[in-house]
């Protein structure tokens, strides 16, 4: 059969869509290079990583992973994902907020009130929130390759926290700009950073208080710069969704049986880094009180306030500046009634 040279010209333009060279034939990845700003061994975010390696290498042993932690091969956590969108990154543990300049609504994976456990983020992996997140992060140029999620709380040099008119007059970090709006209406002012610049912003005095992930909290030994935190128990205000993620230029290249592979071994690395982050919580707490830190969590009460506080400040924000906003938080809503 002869192919016209418009057909020939609309083939090419696909593969190109697609990520495969013109002759529409997969290239195989050399090299999957992985990135991320933990220690090696320390931190679970590593580990998983590892394990993830592992697991996809026992059924497609063609695939080849080099992983550099601690910022070894990208120093500034947040350029993770320029990298991977200009190819020359394929893989990254990524907390989903580094990304919210190119794409707002990746401000859900930290929304405050909406997720207060692993075992509620691991219930609505594979529903209607999750594939649609999964196509609005495919949009943006990654792929959402597990479903990790991290519990993290408060912590302080100057005062206990509890509710949210505890938050008064401190300087404090959050990570996301809609957390960070919820923080400000409380009256506190929010200072901008990835987590591997707490640590020196705490000694420094930049931040007198901080939020973050249990797991940051003990690998980075943030506890020696603080006095009070407020973590662990039933009520978790801060719940991160920290992924491997792939670009979408390299998911493209695998073969279908490879992208089995993928998925396959994120199921078994979710299960584990699930089981780790039950624990988390506990092993940050033990942390701070060795340091001689005073350790509570969220009364039911001061929970319910901050709750109150995100919908009326995040919630509302998030629905009305960001284009899906509305949607996902009502699909996540919908996801964990």
């Amino acid at each position: 059969m002869r192919i016209s040279r418009r057909h020939a010209v609309l083939a090419t333009g696909a593969a190109a869509l697609a990520g495969l060279p013109r002759d529409g034939r997969a290239q195989a990845l050399a090299e999957i290079r992985v990135s991320h700003q933990w220690r090696q061994q320390t931190d679970a975010r590593d580990r998983g990583a590892r394990l993830f390696a592992e697991e996809v290498r026992k059924r497609a042993p063609e695939l080849r992973f080099r992983i550099y932690p601690n910022r070894s091969l990208i120093s500034n956590p947040v350029a993770q994902y320029d990298a991977m969108l200009a190819g020359s990154l394929e893989m990254a543990v990524f907390p989903i907020t580094y990304g919210v300049g190119k794409v707002p609504e990746f401000s859900i994976g930290i929304m405050p009130g909406t997720i207060k456990s692993v075992e509620q983020a691991m219930r609505i992996k594979g529903s209607a929130f999750h594939r649609r997140f999964q196509e609005i992060a495919m949009e943006g140029g990654i792929r959402i390759v597990t479903w990790w999620w991290t519990p993290g709380g408060f912590a302080s040099r100057d005062r206990p926290i509890g509710g949210p008119e505890t938050v008064q007059g401190l300087k404090m970090r959050a990570a996301d700009p809609t957390f960070e709006l919820m923080l400000k209406e409380a009256g506190a002012s929010v200072v901008s950073m990835p987590s591997t610049e707490i640590y020196p912003a705490m000694q420094s005095g930049v931040l007198n208080a901080t939020l973050t992930s249990a797991e940051t909290f003990v690998s980075m030994r943030i506890y020696e710069q603080t006095k009070y935190a407020t973590i662990g128990g039933p009520n978790t205000l801060w719940m991160l969704l920290q992924p491997l993620v792939i670009s979408t230029q390299a998911w493209n290249r695998l073969t279908p049986a490879q992208r089995q592979a993928f998925d396959e071994a994120a199921d078994v690395a979710d299960a584990w880094f699930a089981r780790e982050q039950e624990e988390a919580a506990a092993n940050a707490a033990e942390a701070f009180r060795k340091a001689n830190n005073e350790v509570r969590g969220l009364t039911d009460a001061e929970y319910a306030a901050w709750v109150e506080l995100a919908k009326r400040t995040a919630w509302a924000e998030f629905a009305r500046s960001t284009r899906h906003g509305r949607e996902l938080l009502d699909l996540l809503t919908q996801s964990l009634a």
